[in-house]
């Protein structure tokens, strides 16, 4: 069975809003992605370090995989879709965090180790 992917990786909120963020992120959002019919995985990160001591690129990191692109395609004519995409526009008013997006096919790769 094929997979393609979904990530959206959302900017910090506003010093003082993290915690109405999370709230809202968890009790609001993720239920509204969760809801999204095809979805096959969400997986969700928050990431409160960069490498090497660097700070983070982003704040949270969400993965979506469907079975194929056509999967998502019909997902996004969906009113779950909608919901989640005006969710997302509350967040960026309500909070100023920005939404960054791409889209592929993901492809495993044979982990080797050296001795």
């Amino acid at each position: 069975m094929g997979s393609f992917k979904a990530i959206s990786c959302w900017s910090a909120p506003r010093p003082g809003d993290v915690e109405a963020f999370e709230r809202h992120y968890w009790d609001v959002h993720v239920p509204l992605a969760a809801a999204i019919p095809g979805t096959v995985s969400l997986t969700l990160t928050r990431t409160d370090e960069g490498l090497e001591d660097a700070p983070p690129s982003y704040y949270r990191v969400a993965e979506t995989v469907f079975e194929s692109r056509e999967a998502l395609a019909a997902a996004m004519r969906t009113p779950q879709w909608e919901a989640l995409r005006a969710d997302a526009a509350v967040m960026y008013e309500r909070f100023g965090v920005t939404l960054a997006n791409g889209l592929g096919d993901p492809v495993a790769v044979e982990l080797t180790a050296e001795a």
